[in-house]
């Protein structure tokens, strides 16, 4: 059967769909047309290659941009764009964009994102197109086609989050370019967000069903299929199916929530914790390094990265009275020699630790996809907005308790003048924090975000404009509006021009 694989595999690779997002780099783990002849891990290989490429610096535009890889515009175009993160000071790179709005079809870091996921798509349908034809595969090789579908499912709903309205905003909208083989014309129309969402679950229920032989936290799994579904249930307002993959998860049995004191060493050694359901693997060799690393952008140990973007007064605020709450462990103050907070551009110097310290590296770590917390506070959210009070503070309990909270629990007893989402919501945002949630989970409620605090979001910010004794008055993008086209990003100048079936986001 593996004979049979690497043939498809080869006789794929002179076929293969081309939009611009050929297969027609050799990342990280990644195999060429010679090698697919000699090993019997074809399959393997090519299924290692596009998780490769969630990290890997590949050619885009005729060169290769240290500063171009899935992760670290993944996280500039969810994070910098909420209210948890500050931009520090004025910058050429196009990460200003995502914190400003002033989004525009020829963005560099959305044209890349666009560009990579596509060419990771195209990656996983190759190997979908041609494992169709098997008949019985063996618990391994269904494993890795589950892994595909699985990928395939993850990228699209990415491109959705970022490219298109949520799906409890406008469901008939238009979605993201569905790309299901490698046979497809390039020139193709956009699918309504409904149909995108449909597609996503049937690829992730085919997922779930294959994958029976877990490689490890670094590789998809039936687990990580649940997870996801569960988060593409919540993001569609389906309570039921919500809580249901969340019970899934929470009550397999493979995963516990880190207790206090494990949560402060947690992400630099998520691999090897039972809260992390996947996550995207770096290795020292893949250390990205001052230049392309997440951790670079958002922290510097004084010569390790730019630190240009701190954690924002307004979640400094939310986490104020509770300074035992071990969450505060990767925020880090930066203070001189006399203690005070040391100030750039006139803004407090708060660096974010979420993305460091992987073997003592301050640019290294392997950022976490999915996690258990995620799975109580999903299930928390259905239960709010199913009626079951309850249920949902029991759920953010069990996070709290684990957070050093022990004395400041709900018990079942809701704060004046806040409802159970307000609770679940708050929760979400301080532990999930700077992971990419924090804008779709305020918008796809159908909330404004209140930005009202200093920093170079806000167009025309010159320092001498500060004072942070005060709100700044009179700037663009104070308040964000749910209903403002600029939540999400305009479709890329690459696909428009090329595809004319693909119209553009107003």
């Amino acid at each position: 059967m593996k004979n049979k694989i690497i043939t498809l595999l080869f006789i794929t690779s002179i076929l293969m769909w081309n939009t611009g997002c050929r297969l027609d780099v050799a990342p990280t783990d990644a195999i060429n047309t010679s090698s697919l002849l000699s090993t019997s891990d074809g399959l393997l290989n090519v299924t290692n290659g596009s998780y490769a490429l969630f990290k890997d610096n590949i050619e885009f535009g005729g060169f290769v941009d240290q500063n171009n890889n899935y992760l670290r515009q993944y996280f500039q175009m969810s994070d910098f764009a909420s209210d948890d993160i500050t931009c520090a000071q004025v910058t050429e790179d196009p990460l200003f964009y995502s914190f400003t709005l002033t989004h525009s079809p020829d963005q560099a870091n959305s044209r890349f994102f666009w560009y990579v996921s596509y060419k990771i798509i195209n990656s996983t349908n190759t190997v979908i197109d041609l494992t169709s034809q098997l008949q019985n595969p063996d618990a391994a090789t269904s494993q890795l086609i589950g892994e595909n579908y699985f990928i395939r499912a993850f990228v699209h709903f990415n491109l959705l989050r970022f490219y298109a309205k949520p799906f409890s905003i406008d469901p008939t909208a238009p979605g993201v370019i569905i790309r299901q083989s490698v046979n497809e014309d390039a020139k193709k129309a956009r699918s309504t967000v409904q149909e995108c969402y449909d597609f996503v679950i049937s690829d992730l229920k085919k997922a779930a069903s294959l994958m029976n032989a877990s490689r490890g936290p670094q590789y998809a799994s039936k687990e990580a299929a649940w997870a996801l579904l569960s988060r593409v249930y919540l993001y569609k307002e389906d309570q039921t199916n919500t809580i249901a993959f969340a019970d899934s998860v929470i009550n397999s049995g493979k995963f516990q929530l880190e207790t206090a004191e494990g949560f402060k060493t947690y992400f630099p050694d998520a691999a090897a914790s039972t809260e992390t359901i996947m996550l995207i693997a770096f290795t020292s060799a893949d250390n990205k390094g001052k230049f392309g690393s997440i951790a670079s952008m958002i922290y510097s140990d004084g010569n390790s990265g730019w630190g240009e973007e701190f954690a924002s007064q307004s979640i400094r605020e939310e986490m104020a009275p509770h300074p035992e709450d071990v969450r505060w462990s990767y925020i880090d103050t930066l203070v001189d020699e006399n203690g005070a907070i040391v100030q750039k551009n006139g803004i407090e110097t708060f660096y974010i630790k979420k993305f460091s310290g992987q073997g003592g590296d301050p640019n290294l770590s392997s950022p976490v996809m999915f996690r258990l917390a995620e799975m109580y506070l999903n299930r928390a959210e259905a239960f709010a907005k199913s009626g079951e009070t309850d249920k949902a503070l029991a759920d953010v309990d069990v996070i709290r308790s684990n957070r050093g909270l022990e004395n400041a629990l709900y018990n079942g007893v809701l704060p004046g003048n806040t409802t159970a989402l307000d609770v679940v919501l708050k929760e979400r945002r301080l532990e999930l924090a700077f992971e990419g949630h924090r804008a779709l989970d305020v918008y796809r409620n159908k909330r404004n975000m209140d930005r009202s605090y200093w920093g170079y979001h806000l167009p025309g910010l010159v320092a001498t404009d500060i004072d942070l004794t005060k709100k700044p008055q009179g700037y663009a993008n104070e308040l964000v509006e749910w209903t403002n086209p600029r939540i999400i990003y305009f479709i890329p100048v690459d696909e428009v021009l090329a595809n004319p079936l693909c119209i553009q986001n107003p």
